[in-house]
């Protein structure tokens, strides 16, 4: 064994805003020995990633609680709770929650290393009340700026 055992109770884990979603670490490339990164993630209403492509690992999710609207190519996917998708390496993707209520699901991510473009891009949050803000203009650039450097694409819309 290459590393020890990864427990995490709900009170723990690193808590990043990423534009405006928020993501608790439950597992990352450091404790899985790079195998996976796995993320349980909060998306409010409007929340959600611009259209994009991953070069190096598979992005799967497993919707918890609320609504999610995933787009696929030229699919479009609307998964409530127990729905869970697998976005191929190669895939033009996004998601987004165009509810009006929050949602919640996990999100594996295999190989692991794209969590760390996320604490890159992101914001740390120290404190268990401090919750994500909408994206600033300043934030979205930030993630634009690092995203090739971990090899995603992102298609920012016209």
């Amino acid at each position: 064994m290459d590393h020890p055992a990864t427990i995490r109770p709900d009170t723990e884990g690193t808590r990043v805003a990423v534009v405006g979603d928020l993501y608790r670490y439950l597992a990352t490339g450091d404790e899985t020995g790079g195998a996976y990164a796995m993320i349980d993630a909060t998306v409010p209403p409007g929340g959600g990633p611009p259209p994009h492509v991953h070069s190096r690992e598979e992005e799967s999710f497993f919707v918890l609680e609320g609504e999610i609207t995933f787009r696929l190519d030229d699919q479009t996917i609307v998964a409530g709770p127990n729905t869970f998708l697998n976005m191929p390496i190669g895939s033009l993707h996004s998601f987004k929650n165009e509810s009006g209520l929050p949602a919640r699901m996990l999100i594996t991510l295999a190989p692991a290393g794209l969590e760390k473009m996320f604490l890159e891009a992101g914001k740390v949050l120290t404190s268990p009340d401090e919750q994500p803000q909408p994206p600033t203009e300043q934030e979205i650039k930030k993630l634009l700026e690092v995203a090739p450097k971990y090899g995603v694409q992102i298609h920012v819309p016209h």
